[in-house]
């Protein structure tokens, strides 16, 4: 999603790949076209778990004219943070990867201009509930759910996890990690299922979830690729998403060594934006056309292995290993973005309080 997201969201493949996105060969329109030569680029502000075919970032730039420039900062929290702080000079023409965890501080902030694309059939179910003005457009979805490394369980004969609740237990001690809710997109994500699902005792649950031994690190790519015991570390449970265990399989691609707990889970959403320029200097045209190129068949179709999320478009095909290993999780908790908005300060500062005990 995680986001995805994952993002989390966020193939394994590509995350762990050296090679990172590039921008292509720039491809420009004809000299008659309307243009200017700075026109001609269009940047896209996104999170550095973003990940899409190299083909495709080709594609889109032959059938536009545009030069797609790729600018990374970090997760959607420290993401959205950033465009916040840079509303008055923009970093870029168009973003992606702001989620329903922290969409509703940037709306506030009026970091975005209303654009209303095609939406895909399918994808209005996952339009950001009060977002009346069209600021945003669902791109993916996804679920941030605790996974758990069954092969790290089954080799050191421990019981893996069943629910979040078990995570408090002192058989599990020193055993989790968490990215931090105040940085992390996942982190606040998995803040707000426990929210959601323990109501006012959820700082209760921290405390305890503390002084179990649980580690808070930055991101969710600190967690999965660092503390993770499936990528080397010595944590074998974090928090990722509902479609993790599809990137775990064996080589013949018939298991996978981790598991998901379906049961406490937060669904998450991310979406694309126009960011608002009031001198007029984004590139808006371009910004359109990158957010319809998020919602084209072709991208919606390489979300799954690329990022691990789910697409809005409902009639783009899976790949076959997540019909058996990326379950969807069932009854995903959500919070009201209006009340995220109201207390995430609150949230925050007394989870910011808590581990840092």
């Amino acid at each position: 999603m995680p986001t995805r997201i994952h993002t989390g969201r966020l193939t394994l493949v590509a995350l762990t790949a050296s090679a990172l996105l590039a921008s292509g060969c720039s491809l420009l329109g004809s000299e008659d076209d309307g243009r200017t030569a700075d026109d001609k680029t269009v940047t896209l502000v996104t999170h550095e778990s973003f990940a899409l075919p190299d083909e495709l970032v080709k594609e889109f730039e032959k059938d536009t004219g545009y030069d797609l420039k790729i600018s990374k900062l970090e997760d959607a929290g420290a993401l959205t943070n950033q465009l916040v702080l840079t509303k008055d000079n923009p970093v870029g023409d168009v973003v992606f990867g702001i989620d329903n965890t922290f969409a509703t501080r940037a709306i506030d902030e009026d970091v975005f201009a209303p654009y209303r694309a095609t939406l895909p059939a399918g994808a209005k179910e996952y339009a950001l509930p009060g977002d009346d003005s069209g600021a945003l457009t669902p791109v993916d979805t996804g679920s941030v759910c605790v996974n758990v490394d069954d092969a790290w369980f089954a080799k050191n004969g421990v019981p893996a996890p069943k629910s979040i609740d078990d995570l408090t237990k002192p058989v599990y001690k020193d055993l989790f990690v968490v990215p931090g809710a105040s940085t992390s997109s996942p982190g606040l994500a998995f803040l707000l299922a426990t929210i959601a699902k323990y109501g006012d005792g959820w700082t209760d649950y921290w405390t305890a979830l503390m002084a179990n031994g649980a580690r808070v690190v930055k991101g969710w790519s600190d967690a999965y690729f660092t503390d993770f015991t499936f990528s080397g570390g010595d944590r074998p449970i974090v928090v990722s998403y509902d479609s993790s265990p599809a990137f775990t399989l064996d080589k013949a691609g018939k298991k996978s060594s981790t598991s998901a707990l379906l049961d406490d889970c937060f669904r998450q959403v991310e979406y694309a934006g126009v960011l608002r320029n009031e001198q007029g200097t984004t590139n808006v045209s371009g910004a359109h056309a990158v957010i319809d190129w998020l919602l084209s068949p072709e991208v919606q179709a390489a979300l799954p292995e690329s990022m691990y999320v789910y697409p809005v478009a409902d009639d783009t095909a899976l790949p076959a290993a997540w019909s058996e290993f990326a379950t969807k999780a069932p009854d995903a908790e959500q919070v009201d973005p209006a009340r995220i908005t109201e207390e995430r300060k609150t949230w925050l500062e007394e989870w910011t309080e808590i581990v840092s005990r």
